[in-house]
């Protein structure tokens, strides 16, 4: 099983720091950290902003489902959700948009249904200089199959994909 290391950072962060936590808006609502979003309103991938972003960096998000199956019983977790690249800083505010293909496409909430709430986070890292997702992402834009989405290692891709450490984070709860 993943240590993760990097989602226990990344949520201590989030407690000490009010200022890292990561703007998330799925439809039209813009989420508190922890809030809860029935899973038919966030199958689609959501709109991610940033405090400060910086108008010359780049940025990638990742998003893990950390309760799979249950929340008492994580065997299959974390779940890979998604790994987008190419982020940049709108110029006349905070929200971060990308036109450059996925990692591993977003897949919506999906908990069993007889499952409490899952937590899903999405990490904001700082995108390294001639990082290319088509280096990590399926051939010819394939969606990324479920058995490299179980039990993901969000260490070793943070290492691999020569990440540092998040910059925000926030999650919200849906079952």
């Amino acid at each position: 099983m993943p240590s993760n290391t990097s989602v226990k950072q990344g949520l201590k962060l989030i407690e000490d720091d009010k200022s890292k936590v990561l703007g998330l808006t799925v439809g039209n609502r813009s989420i508190s950290t922890g809030e809860f979003v029935p899973k038919a309103d966030a199958q689609s991938a959501p709109e991610v902003s940033f405090g400060v972003p910086s108008q010359s960096a780049t940025y990638l998000v990742v998003g893990l489902d950390l309760d799979a199956p249950l929340p008492s019983f994580g065997v299959l977790g974390p779940i890979l959700h998604w790994i987008q690249p190419g982020f940049k800083a709108s110029p006349s505010s905070n929200t971060l948009a990308s036109s450059e293909p996925f990692v591993a496409n977003y897949i919506g909430p999906a908990p069993p249904p007889f499952s409490g709430p899952h937590r899903y986070a999405f990490f904001l890292y700082e995108q390294p200089e001639g990082f290319s997702g088509k280096k990590y992402a399926p051939p010819n834009g394939k969606p990324l199959g479920n058995m490299n989405r179980m039990r993901y290692d969000l260490d070793a891709w943070v290492k691999k994909a020569g990440l540092g450490e998040p910059l925000a984070v926030n999650y919200f709860k849906s079952n």
